[in-house]
């Protein structure tokens, strides 16, 4: 008989352990406030039995779009609790994959925010599909239900259990940020999001007692499952490198916050001007950071801020698997620093005790059945391969997206990352960068990671890209540089040589001629840190093919 799962029973188990422990708090904003854990068990409760009621039950599927607030915790398990599968797209990844997401996961119902609904409407998402409608707030022209009136009906009726939902049963579709390609829905079982949260809890050793300030939304939602209090900072989910580092201090200090997530951009950002302004930030045990290899420079700063032997954690994973592997500051910063200086690629860590990872032959093409033939030797670069309980088996209605990325092994699924990296002699993964963005010459192959790794060092340099240009029908690596604030065009010749002659030093990068300096460089909506190089790429072709 297939096991019973369900993650809104973490809450519940939660709720019994300690119902006056803060959950929630939303610290801003016109529908700002709290709930302890018994409060959020009871609104759960009420939420799931009246969307049920309004035939929002057991498998159908519903795209939730309510920004971060005390509803969005409510929705969410509401939904998880009623055996409801919630469909969740990133609304910063633009209008035209927005529609495309939502028509590919033909979702039944849809709850949102007023504004949400009346872009469903207009904008006619997933017109096709979806029957029910529930509005987080008023309604206007497009009826249905409201959310607190689904609550008063559920409240009335003693509210519902959880539903016994199995660990092979689909608990929701989470939509890939499209960063690098097309967004993709990956189906979450009930089995993968148990695994996950055993997971997280093993890597952050956090629970009960615990504050966290999650600063992307759908990381929060671990909270209530380990325990721990979350507050909900003021920003822009969208937008992290552009948040106002004292709308992050400030609550940190206010409510005395233990652990943060915060993207590579973020943690840039708040880093610089903490740094600059002498704070201090004594309560702040654990930082997480993930999206993209964290630059050295932006961890040895934020753990300057941090409480004496607080750590920032940058685990390895993607929506399709999280976590992967993890590796910590201490590590980072007195050991694998100097081999990423030396273009070694970004170590990430040891694999989690729930992951088998391998590395397989780069193959661009499908690989339909597992075999240890596929790996390479320890030091060689390939594609990396996960296997494990929290690790995905399928993306939804997209058999081409499966054929590409999972494998085939006896009864379960290998996922194929789309990255590439190595171990090391002692059993650690390092990271080399995207499959899709490594350039190919007629001589040879370079990859991203390891090539940028050498330029990032110049103390001029914010960050770079290696990305590839075509001159004359031939490929060549160009390596693209967004300068540090403060450089201007009259430092770039100076600076151009100084690379060149970086770079000249290193075997895989001693080919690299042409440098280019780019104001801005494209990044991805939900992290503001992945590099969108295949833009960056046709702009170098038109830089270089200029007279």
């Amino acid at each position: 008989m297939d096991r019973r799962v369900n993650i809104a029973t973490w809450v519940s188990d939660m709720a019994q352990r300690q119902p006056e422990a803060t959950a929630v708090v939303c610290p801003w904003g016109r529908r700002g406030g709290s709930l302890t854990y018994g409060e959020l068990e009871e609104r759960t409760s009420s939420v799931a039995a009246g969307l049920e009621a309004a035939g929002i039950g057991r498998g159908v599927r519903t795209v939730l779009m309510v920004p971060p607030g005390l509803d969005l915790f409510v929705l969410a398990f509401g939904l998880f609790r009623a055996g409801a599968v919630p469909v969740l797209v990133d609304p910063g990844i633009g209008l035209h994959h927005l529609k495309a997401c939502l028509g590919n996961a033909r979702p039944e119902a849809f709850v949102g925010v007023p504004k949400a609904q009346a872009a469903r409407v207009i904008l006619g998402w997933a017109r096709a599909s979806v029957r029910t409608t529930v509005t987080a707030g008023p309604r206007i022209f497009w009826g249905g239900h409201s959310l607190r009136r689904l609550e008063r009906l559920g409240r009335a009726g003693g509210g519902r259990g959880v539903a016994e939902t199995t660990a092979d049963e689909v608990a929701a579709i989470v939509f890939t940020s499209g960063s690098t390609g097309p967004p993709k829905g990956v189906v979450y079982r009930h089995g993968n999001f148990a695994a996950q949260i055993e997971a997280v809890r093993g890597v952050l050793d956090c629970g009960p007692g615990d504050v966290d300030l999650p600063t992307f939304p759908l990381f929060s939602l671990f909270d209530p499952a380990l325990g721990m209090t979350t507050i909900i900072p003021d920003m822009d989910p969208t937008r992290p490198a552009k948040v106002d580092p004292k709308k992050i201090i400030g609550p940190i200090r206010e409510f005395g916050v233990t652990t943060m997530f915060g993207s590579p951009a973020l943690l840039d950002t708040v880093g610089r001007y903490g740094v600059e302004h002498g704070v201090r930030l004594p309560t702040l045990r654990r930082v997480v950071s993930a999206g993209a290899p964290v630059a050295p420079t932006i961890i040895e700063r934020f753990v300057s801020l941090m409480a004496p032997g607080g750590r920032v954690l940058t685990p390895y994973g993607a929506t399709e698997s999280l976590p992967v592997a993890v590796n910590s500051s201490d590590v980072i910063l007195g050991e694998t620093r100097a081999a990423t200086d030396r273009g070694a690629g970004t170590c990430v860590g040891f694999p989690v005790p729930s992951i088998e990872a391998a590395v397989i032959r780069i193959d661009d093409g499908p690989v339909e059945f597992w075999s240890d033939d596929l790996t390479v030797v320890d030091g060689e670069i390939g594609e990396i391969v996960v296997k494990g309980p929290q690790v995905t088996h399928e993306y939804f209605d997209a058999d081409e997206h499966n054929r590409l990325g999972k494998i085939r092994d006896g009864d379960t699924i290998r996922h194929r990352m789309g990255d590439l990296g190595y171990f090391d002699e002692r059993g650690r993964l390092w990271f080399c960068g995207r499959k899709s963005q490594r350039v190919i010459t007629r001589d040879e192959t370079f990859h991203t990671v390891p090539c940028e790794g050498i330029f990032n060092t110049h103390p001029d340099v914010y960050r770079s890209a290696l990305v590839a240009a075509e001159v004359d029908g031939v490929t060549i690596p160009v390596i693209c540089i967004e300068a540090e604030p403060g450089i201007g065009s009259a430092d770039h010749a100076r600076i151009r040589g100084e690379l060149l002659e970086l770079g000249a030093r290193f075997d895989h990068t001693r080919s690299i001629r042409s440098v280019l300096f780019h104001r801005s460089f494209p990044v991805d909506i939900r992290h503001n840190v992945k590099i969108g190089r295949g833009e960056l790429g046709r702009w170098a072709t038109a830089q270089i093919g200029r007279p």
